[in-house]
């Protein structure tokens, strides 16, 4: 059985855009049919919990939050999925659209899949231990995707100071960069994002100078310099890889992050006063976080009469 783990924090939605009452009248079930399905899908698959947060992250930065990634390509448009972001990485698509089967039963062409993704983040976060809070509600789906537009997603190959400027492309600030990287207390990376900070940082023939020296010799050896160790997943964090607490943070600190998009964040003064900041203050961080995941959802909404409810979430109607 699943619970709803938090830290005695629940942050109220506040939107002008969306309401986190709905769906009170026209689908009151509806917080209860999707904590349903995602707990299923973390008790079949721990990683799922990271994996649904991710997509989520991932459908707002493109389009806006109006879940194109979910769209299945068509001879009218280039699908979301494979382009080289998510291909092979974005996961959980069919933990989106089972939960959306179920809301459909309960409430035919009522609630967005834009939504559900929503909900599905917010529930991924407070079953691994991190803060529940009433998202707003409200967006409808796009009728196309937009493959070309998911270069508007921050890489962990690029500067600090090119993710910072995408972040302030969506109207979030470095303060919500900073918290919103600390989603990656929770979930895996695959070996090649982040391999050359072992074997070859910068192009130097060496390894990248900030990485803890122990940090170093234990992930040289979980992800030697071969082709074939590229696609092994190593935890972005060791420490607690499924809970959803500070130790990113703390991890930064003690320059044993895992991706160099992430240690980037140690070496700009104002980031790095952030990110200590977090460190010594979790609940701090739980505090932060829901707004800047509210901010997150709340990027390029289409509501009203735009869109429209998809009655499967891989497809227009």
């Amino acid at each position: 059985m699943c619970l709803i783990l938090f830290h005695g924090l629940v942050i109220m939605a506040q939107s002008q855009q969306l309401d986190d009452q709905f769906y009170g009248k026209s689908c009151p079930d509806l917080d209860n049919i999707v904590s349903s399905g995602v707990c299923s899908a973390i008790t079949r698959d721990q990683r799922m919990a990271a994996s649904l947060l991710r997509l989520h992250f991932h459908d707002c930065f493109v389009n806006g939050c109006d879940a194109s990634i979910l769209l299945d390509e068509t001879n009218k448009f280039k699908g979301e999925k494979n382009a080289t972001p998510n291909r092979n990485s974005v996961r959980g698509y069919e933990v989106i659209e089972s939960i959306k089967a179920d809301v459909e039963k309960a409430c035919p062409s009522t609630v967005s899949c834009a939504d559900i993704l929503t909900l599905a983040a917010v529930n991924a976060v407070s079953m691994s231990g991190g803060p529940f809070w009433s998202a707003p509600l409200g967006r409808r789906d796009g009728v196309t995707a937009n493959e070309a537009a998911t270069k508007n997603l921050p890489s962990p190959f690029e500067s600090l100071k090119d993710i910072t400027n995408k972040f302030l492309a969506q109207g979030l600030d470095i303060k919500d960069m900073v918290v919103l990287s600390g989603a990656h207390t929770i979930g895996y990376a695959q070996c090649f994002t982040f391999k050359t900070r072992l074997f070859n940082n910068s192009g130097t023939g060496k390894p990248d100078p900030s990485l803890d020296t122990t940090f170093l010799s234990n992930l040289q050896t979980v992800c030697p310099n071969v082709n074939t160790s590229d696609t092994k997943l190593i935890p972005l964090d060791g420490q607690t890889t499924y809970s959803f607490d500070n130790s990113y943070y703390i991890n930064l600190v003690k320059n044993t992050g895992l991706l160099g998009s992430d240690q980037a964040l140690m070496g700009d003064p104002k980031t790095a006063a952030l990110v200590k900041q977090y460190s010594d203050d979790a609940y701090g961080f739980y505090k932060d976080f829901p707004g800047s995941m509210m901010k997150l959802g709340s990027i390029g909404v289409l509501t009203g009469k735009q869109g429209q409810i998809r009655k499967k979430c891989n497809f227009v109607n």
